[in-house]
């Protein structure tokens, strides 16, 4: 595809969010930020049986960061959190098509795969420690 479509893309992400919103009821929440450019990220997650049942987002900030927010909850909503664990930066960059950005442009793209892992730990310290060790260890986002 072509970098124009992308941008189309991010952009409907950004103006029309998909699973935008506060999750009642999530079993796990979790709230991240960037420093310095003010991005923001809540992730709400509802697991059932090690599945996303459901995922909803809030947030505030640029363009990439919240249209990042908006394909990742579409990308992971009914996996299996197994599946989950295994995403990496480069699989988030190449779902919203930006793949050559500068670094503090990939912090944004990345916040809420990141936010999203530390959910997962969390999820995880409660219901299966050492699946929470290895997601600290392998998720090396920047």
């Amino acid at each position: 595809m072509s970098d124009d479509i992308y941008r189309e893309i991010i952009l409907d992400h950004y103006r029309n969010p998909r699973n935008k919103g506060k999750l009642e009821n999530a079993d796990v929440t979790v709230h991240d930020s960037n420093p310095l450019c003010g991005d923001e990220i809540d992730i709400h997650l509802k697991v059932d049986e090690g599945v996303i049942r459901d995922v909803k987002f809030e947030g505030k900030g640029c363009a990439i960061s919240q249209a990042s927010a908006s394909m990742l909850t579409e990308l992971v909503m009914g996996k299996d959190l197994d599946v989950v664990k295994d995403l990496k930066k480069e699989d988030i960059l190449e779902n919203i098509g930006l793949t050559n950005l500068g670094p503090a442009r990939i912090k944004c793209a990345l916040l809420s795969l990141k936010v999203l892992k530390v959910g997962m730990v969390k999820y995880y310290s409660e219901n299966d420690p050492k699946s929470a060790e290895q997601i600290k260890n392998e998720s090396s986002l920047y």
